[in-house]
């Protein structure tokens, strides 16, 4: 009855890439289908940052709900050499609520955001697409390339991020290990009007890609909005392009879409679909080699539950992890 530990280290040895973009598709499909419930998030913020809690229950080999709660503090790098995102998952087994693991959220979160990117990416990027402009030169954005590469047969990438030398570090460390070529930019725009796809994944508050800034045909995956305070895109662009979202109410609520919502150039009808019903058919994708197509992408509970159900299976195949019984 014991509940499993694992730590980042633990998770990181039994999640790869290539696993999670494949659940984190399923698990957009199953919600389109209707053969999973909503996902549900509580956010709260304080004065140098904030918490959020994720949940979602999902019916795979045995039913799991899972819950993470992540804080997230933009500048705990800078004041006190602490990762940005830091948090824990918990899997619940669903059908009798024993608590199953308790594991590191920082490696899934991450993993399965650039999942998402790739399973976006690979329904609404033009076909063929070969240059990136990634924004934010983090944890994040190195994931996110990496996952891009798998679904998509990329040859060139500018990167940008507001220190420098993190966009050189990023390049330097990437561009061998990933056979691309890689070049830092000063000006977000120029890159991405020389972009098919584009990646902003940083924890701004005020809008720096402007609709100017994209040429037709381009597909951006905007992450960075996972909180109503934080904004990547301005309005004019979601409401000018074709908006996909992970989860529409969610990102109504604190993505990208609830600026545009609030300023009144869009409303819930004016979203395309959700990226499910994309994966399953019942909405059509890219269908035109012109449009603008933006993905909204706030991150939800059941990719998270997708990914730590994958991490608990094989913890126990390969008796990975301490235990502990919270019970006694």
């Amino acid at each position: 009855m014991a509940t499993l530990l694992l730590t980042r280290q633990d998770v990181a040895a039994l999640l790869t890439l290539d696993e999670c973009i494949i659940c984190v598709e399923e698990a957009f499909k199953l919600y389109a289908e209707g053969k999973a419930l909503p996902p549900k998030v509580l956010g709260i913020h304080t004065q140098k940052g904030g918490f959020h809690i994720k949940a979602g229950i999902l019916n795979l080999h045995k039913t799991y709900f899972v819950a993470k709660i992540n804080s997230n503090f933009q500048y705990n790098m800078r004041d006190q050499g602490l990762p940005l995102i830091q948090g824990v998952i918990v899997v619940y087994d669903g059908e009798n609520g024993r608590p199953l693991a308790l594991m590191d959220s920082i490696e899934i979160t991450i993993l399965r955001t650039g999942a998402a990117t790739a399973v976006a990416a690979k329904y609404l990027a033009q076909a063929g697409a070969q240059t990136v402009t990634i924004c934010g030169c983090g944890n994040q954005g190195r994931i996110t390339l990496k996952a891009l590469m798998k679904v998509c047969a990329v040859e060139k990438v500018y990167v940008f991020d507001v220190d420098k030398s993190k966009a050189e570090k990023f390049a330097g460390e990437l561009a061998d290990e990933l056979n691309v070529i890689i070049k830092t930019v000063n000006d977000v725009g120029v890159a991405v009007r020389n972009s098919k796809i584009c990646v902003t994944c940083t924890p701004s508050r005020q809008p720096f890609l402007k609709l100017q800034d994209v040429m037709a045909g381009t597909f951006i995956a905007a992450i960075g909005a996972d909180s109503e305070e934080k904004q990547e895109l301005e309005p004019g662009l979601l409401s000018a392009g074709k908006l996909v979202t992970d989860i529409t109410e969610q990102c109504g609520n604190i993505g990208e879409l609830h600026h545009a919502l609030e300023g009144g150039l869009m409303t819930i009808a004016d979203v395309h679909a959700e990226i499910g019903e994309i994966v399953s058919g019942k909405k059509p994708g890219r269908t035109s080699t012109e449009e603008i197509i933006i993905f909204d992408s706030t991150g939800t509970g059941l990719q998270d539950a997708a990914a730590a159900a994958i991490v608990y299976e094989k913890a126990v195949r390969k008796n990975m992890g301490a235990k502990m019984d919270f019970a006694l």
